[in-house]
């Protein structure tokens, strides 16, 4: 594997989301990008980084996006500028439904997108939005497969589930509150280890009125072990293809795994 595969820099933005300032929050994300470290090919922003969450549909309705909107072609804008994929999750609607949508979207302009299946039904989330009905996809850019979540996903093993290490890495986008980050930072630390692959917690900062938030966005290898590090505005790491697949390699246990099926999937 040569040196452009093998290295691969990936950063997260704990981004204090102000609610329902599209704009505000857009043009945080690209002073910041200002600031990126140096040859970073992904970027990870937190879940619904361009609006926040609130509780009150008519709300939402109002801010929600098209796939064609202003939010993912300023997004395309950025990737393209500065050589990056750019993933996380924004307010959609395909009406008549609104859906937590995530994305990548590469520098050649290329988008994929993945609506969160597991709505928190502890709050309004699961009566205002619609759940997706696909199953986790999974991206290759730059020699590594990548698969994104979103949030409560995070939650369902078998949701998340790398069969026969489909993927070498695991975007998880987030509103994590304080109060539950320590079941955040071992339920991320567990997909590592049972899919022996590099996960990326991109939390959000600041607050609002469902909770705190202590800009908790982790990086861990394939053991589970910390490897993310703060320059005071990202958190960022460089992965090594060539290091997990050796783990892999000498620790086989995909070919141990149970097969199985997800009913509507």
């Amino acid at each position: 594997m040569n040196s452009l595969t093998d290295r691969f820099r990936v950063a997260t933005l704990p981004l204090d989301i102000k609610w329902g300032e599209k704009e505000t929050n857009l043009r945080a994300v690209e002073e910041a990008f200002g600031h990126l470290p140096e040859s970073t090919d992904l970027v990870v922003l937190p879940e619904l980084f361009s609006t926040g969450f609130e509780d009150e549909p008519l709300l939402l309705k109002e801010l929600a996006e098209r796939n064609t909107g202003d939010t993912v072609d300023r997004l395309k804008a950025l990737a393209s500028k500065y050589n990056t994929a750019i993933a996380g999750s924004f307010l959609a609607s395909t009406p008549p439904h609104l859906y937590n949508r995530g994305f990548i979207i590469e520098p050649s302009g290329e988008e994929t997108f993945y609506d969160k299946r597991h709505l928190f039904s502890i709050s309004k989330e699961a009566e205002i939005f619609k759940g997706g009905s696909d199953a986790v996809k999974t991206v290759r850019f730059r020699g590594w497969n990548i698969a994104l979540i979103v949030c409560y996903d995070l939650r369902f093993p078998v949701w998340c589930r790398s069969r026969n290490n489909q993927y070498d890495l695991l975007l998880v986008v987030s509103n994590w509150p304080q109060s539950r980050s320590y079941a955040f930072e071992h339920l991320l630390i567990a997909r590592a280890i049972e899919n022996q692959c590099y996960v990326i917690g991109a939390n959000r900062g600041g607050e609002d009125r469902f909770g705190v938030y202590d800009n908790l966005s982790p990086i861990y290898d394939y053991l589970g072990a910390p490897i993310g590090h703060s320059n005071g505005l990202f958190v960022s790491s460089d992965l090594s293809r060539s290091a997990q697949d050796e783990f892999r390699t000498k620790f086989p246990v995909a070919g141990d795994a149970d097969d199985f099926t997800i009913d509507g999937i």
